[in-house]
């Protein structure tokens, strides 16, 4: 017999599912259309036109607010511009929420099936704004999709369909994963797609582009599409181009198998947009600096750049934590886990730059050696451990420089870097060298080929799949790295893998490149600060200073400005002198600081020297750092292109 349900009840039930089921949701097999035009990009301006299936009644339409790969809800929102909404070839009243910024409401007219919006996006010109970065010049454009678009509340992004169209300036060509349909008088038709991989199919469009096959008759197809300001910033060595088609072959051997159709990296070289890398399935949108392939300082601080970004396909886009899968744009991501997320791919965009050969043994350890002193110093683990840093990441992007190692910054990323480094070798040593953590990600993220698609996983489906491959207290480690607060770095895989963090008076040649490329001077394990050379007469910014350091302790803090070093006004090379002569002598070093207008002469007496980190061998242990990094994948044979 069945039970009555209370009046009540029902009551509840139906307004839960008009809050789920959108009111005057479209036929989801008909599409939505777009239509953008760039053709005024170089005033940065992108124009767009869609055309929504629809019935008559109340319909609210919204604009993307969360976005994959971003981690948070930085949806451009504020650069929307001349909104309008038609229906019969009428402008119709809208009204945004005045809750929601990203959501717009509207009443559709009888009679009506198709409801018509214009929208123009304004890309910032010069400096960022917020997380929103310039995506256009005057030589070449990114269009994400997500700037130009709106879609239907509470509809999930793979079950809407779209149908987009790109009209570049005249003369650019472009580069995409989004299939193309026809191209016709400088319009671009692309396939039918669902808004999911819409979204994620970035279109790269430039005056200079060149586009590179990175493995020349096989399936499926990869190649690099290079936008630059110039056909000079085109130019890249035969040693690059062998080491990116490595890179496909590596991949290739890691994981044992692609989830895409075809593989696109966009890659624009330009100081006129941020450098920046965001993932996708079938592509990856990849800024570097001007010149970054012609100067070597540049091209070492950006090697791992393309590798991460590429790993990502497998770990990010293919396996993606759980409370990253979200339906739609609009609801919020739990990153717990991106210390799986960024943190492993950060491990094997470092190892997989070795693997290719861009960097050398001797150059990844350095690498290593500057993430584990720096992190081992952090003193924001006193209150705050790494998986908080992945919870508040939406906080943690984009926050200020100043009191970064007691604020913790997005540590998961290189702190996920030794973690995973202590899980390979703890494999390799349990296993005697027989498995290792290249076998969990062919279990975890590999398996058989197939097209694009997401398979969410929680923390117990990493602990279940890495127990398989070796049997260990693997919920005990990960709870002890990322729930506890420290002291220090976990150091273990480096001890482990036959290494240990050493300081000497020799500069450290991964952070020397870095220093050069972001024009930095870093004193931070000696003076205890970093500061930024702007060239300016009236100092440069001390950008962070590391607590209880001799900086510190005689009062010099962030956001100040170093202007004299012992009564000379200061440059690098003075600095890096004043530390070496203070070791010799009892004379502390004199900085003259500029505090808001106030300037003052804080006295460091500092006599150890300078100290920069390396690695050393630990006598008696095996060098399983040089296994890991050791090439996996046959080498590609010699091309040109």
């Amino acid at each position: 017999m069945c039970k009555r349900i209370p009046h009540w009840i029902l009551l509840t039930v139906f307004q839960l599912i008009c809050c789920v089921i959108p009111v005057n949701a479209q036929d989801m097999r008909t599409p939505v259309r777009l239509r953008v035009d760039l053709r005024e990009a170089t005033k940065h301006i992108f124009h767009a036109k869609l055309a929504f299936p629809v019935t008559a009644g109340p319909l609210t339409l919204v604009y993307p607010k969360w976005i994959p790969g971003e981690h948070s809800p930085v949806g451009p929102i504020a650069n929307l511009t001349g909104l309008i909404f038609r229906a019969g070839g009428k402008e119709i009243e809208w009204q945004r929420d005045d809750v929601d910024m990203f959501a717009f409401q509207c009443q559709v007219p009888a009679g009506t099936s198709e409801l018509e919006v214009s929208l123009d996006y304004v890309s910032p010109a010069g400096s960022s704004a917020g997380r929103e970065n310039p995506s256009a010049t005057a030589q070449l454009a990114i269009l994400n999709w997500y700037t130009v678009l709106l879609y239907p509340q509470g509809t999930k992004s793979d079950d809407l369909t779209y149908v987009a169209s790109l009209q570049a300036p005249r003369g650019w060509k472009y580069g995409t994963a989004l299939p193309v349909a026809t191209e016709t008088g400088g319009v671009i038709e692309f396939q039918p797609a669902s808004l999911t991989t819409l979204v994620d199919s970035p279109v790269l469009t430039s005056a200079h582009m060149r586009v590179i096959d990175l493995s020349p008759g096989q399936q499926p197809e990869h190649h690099i599409h290079i936008a630059a300001e110039s056909q000079a910033g085109l130019e890249i060595t035969p040693e690059t181009l062998q080491e990116w088609r490595q890179l496909v072959a590596e991949t290739g051997a890691l994981f044992g198998a692609r989830h895409y159709r075809h593989y696109d990296f966009l890659l624009t070289e330009s100081d006129n947009v941020e450098t920046d890398g965001v993932e996708h399935h079938e592509s990856s949108d990849n800024r570097v600096p001007g010149r970054t392939f012609q100067d070597p300082n540049i091209s070492d601080a950006m090697t791992d750049l393309l590798p991460h970004e590429f790993t990502h396909s497998w770990n990010g886009k293919y396996r993606r934590p759980a409370g990253l899968a979200t339906p739609n744009y609009q609801e919020p991501m739990k990153g717990g886990l991106l210390w799986v997320y960024e943190g492993m791919t950060q491990y094997y965009g470092t190892m997989l730059s070795a693997r290719i050969g861009s960097w050398t043994p001797g150059r990844l350890r350095e690498n290593l050696a500057w993430v584990a002193a720096y992190l081992d110093q952090r003193k924001g683990r006193a209150w705050r451990d790494l998986e908080d840093t992945a919870i508040a990441a939406q906080l943690l992007y984009g926050s200020p420089e100043e009191y970064r190692t007691w604020r913790r910054d997005t540590d998961y990323y290189d702190e996920g870097t030794l973690i995973w480094l202590e899980a390979d070798t703890i494999i390799r040593q349990q296993t005697k060298g027989k498995k290792s953590l290249d076998d969990f990600c062919r279990k975890f993220e590999g398996g058989e080929n197939t097209g694009p698609k997401i398979v969410p996983y929680t923390f117990d489906d990493v602990v279940a799949a890495i127990q398989e491959i070796t049997p260990y207290d693997w919920r005990g480690f990960f709870m002890q790295r990322v729930k506890t607060h420290g002291p220090g770095a976990p150091l273990g895989g480096l001890a482990n893998s036959g290494w240990k963090l050493v300081y000497s008076e020799t500069p450290n040649e991964s952070r020397a490149a870095s220093e050069a490329a972001l024009h930095m001077t870093d004193v931070q394990f000696s003076l205890g600060f970093v500061v930024r050379d702007s060239g300016g007469e009236n100092g440069d910014e001390v950008v962070d200073v590391i607590s209880g350091s001799p900086a510190a302790q005689a009062g010099i803090a962030p956001g100040m400005k170093l202007i004299a070093v012992n009564r000379r006004r200061w440059n690098s090379d003075d600095l890096h002198a004043a530390i070496r002569q203070a070791k010799s002598g009892h004379e502390p070093i004199e900085l003259l600081i500029e505090n808001e207008d106030f300037f003052r002469t804080y006295v460091v007496d500092y006599h150890d020297g300078e100290r920069y980190p390396h690695l050393e061998r630990i006598t008696g242990k095996p060098d399983l750092l040089g296994e890991i990094v050791r090439m996996k994948a046959p080498p590609v044979a010699s091309t040109t292109n």
